[in-house]
């Protein structure tokens, strides 16, 4: 009798931890932006492996210091073991008769995003990283986006304090290690000291503000003469006559983008204090509110003299992608 116990009571157990699988995942780990590669030594050091270096390893524009899109690392599948598992990002190569491009979610650890692909030979491997090289960056870039607003979430500022952000109508996920510069009730300006490494002299920024919609076909074309107005109606230097411009030496990047369903434009590049020596990289949306006849402005600038920068920018990416208009 206290076998047939012990047997229904186990049975009871794994049929839970089957059932829902929080159960029986770990929490993931690895940095943002990060990407384990599971794949063979010699695909690795050869032409699979050049292809992931070379479409992965293209740097992000728009910072001072030379940074790839994404960091990869690799193992071989003998040495995928418990704890590399955990890792939230991975890329599984193999080879196999059947060609398969997938993406699964939460397989080992959540969260957690892999993606698959599979062919018959390596040829055929790297035509699907090239083809979908972008669509594969993009799909891990968008997890990590996630993560970090999931992360913002548990600890984020109560918007309710901002004018502008009531005035526009707006909602935003803002963590609240954020401190407020400037809140106009049109214009609001938020800043982050960065407090640990050797960046603790710097600080990462938020711009919120929104302009007349004037002419949707060239909202593309104004995106600097915008920030430019801005900075120097809002963003003094250390004296007078100095103020925020985007770098005349750097031409920006423009890319269409959405935020909240909308149309919008993402352009990345350096911004620069008129007649000083203070500089760094901006990330800024343009939202299209047709329905309002105007144009959100989200911006995020980072100053962190002589460190990298990109994980400054993608918090600021996912604070600007959590945005939602009324």
């Amino acid at each position: 009798m206290r076998k047939i116990f012990s047997i229904l009571t186990l049975t009871i157990l794994l049929t839970s931890c089957v059932g829902n699988d929080k159960m029986i995942l770990r929490e993931s780990i690895g940095k943002i932006n990060k990407v384990m590669v599971v794949a063979k030594i010699s695909d690795w050091t050869g032409d699979v492996g050049k292809e992931i270096r070379n479409s992965f390893g293209e740097l992000q524009v728009g910072l001072p210091q030379s940074e790839p899109i994404l960091s990869v690392s690799q193992v071989a599948p003998n040495g995928f073991s418990s704890m590399m598992k955990s890792s939230r990002n991975i890329l599984m190569i193999s080879e196999g008769e059947t060609e398969n491009f997938s993406v699964k979610k939460n397989v080992y650890a959540r969260p957690q995003t892999i993606v698959y692909v599979q062919a018959k030979d390596d040829a055929s491997i790297i035509k699907i990283l090239q083809d979908r090289k972008n669509e594969i960056r993009r799909i891990f870039l968008d997890a990590d986006i996630e993560f970090t607003q999931n992360i913002f979430k548990k600890e984020k500022l109560d918007e309710n304090q901002f004018k502008t952000i009531q005035n526009l109508g707006l909602s935003l996920i803002i963590p609240d290690k954020f401190r407020t510069v400037d809140d106009t009730g049109d214009f609001l300006w938020l800043r982050n000291h960065l407090t640990s490494g050797i960046a603790k002299s710097g600080s990462n920024n938020i711009l919120v503000y929104s302009v007349p919609l004037a002419d949707k076909t060239m909202v593309a074309d104004s995106i600097v003469a915008i920030r430019n107005s801005i900075g120097k109606k809002y963003i003094p230097g250390s004296k007078e006559g100095m103020y925020m411009i985007t770098e005349k030496a750097y031409t920006p990047f423009t890319f269409d983008a959405k935020i909240d369903g909308k149309k919008a434009y993402e352009t990345r590049g350096k911004w620069e204090v008129k007649d000083d020596f203070m500089a760094g990289p901006f990330l800024n949306y343009t939202v299209i509110d047709e329905k309002n006849n105007r144009l959100i402005v989200f911006e995020g600038f980072t100053y962190a003299p002589s460190v990298n920068k990109r994980a400054f920018l993608f918090e600021l990416e996912a604070i600007a992608k959590s945005m939602k208009i009324q």
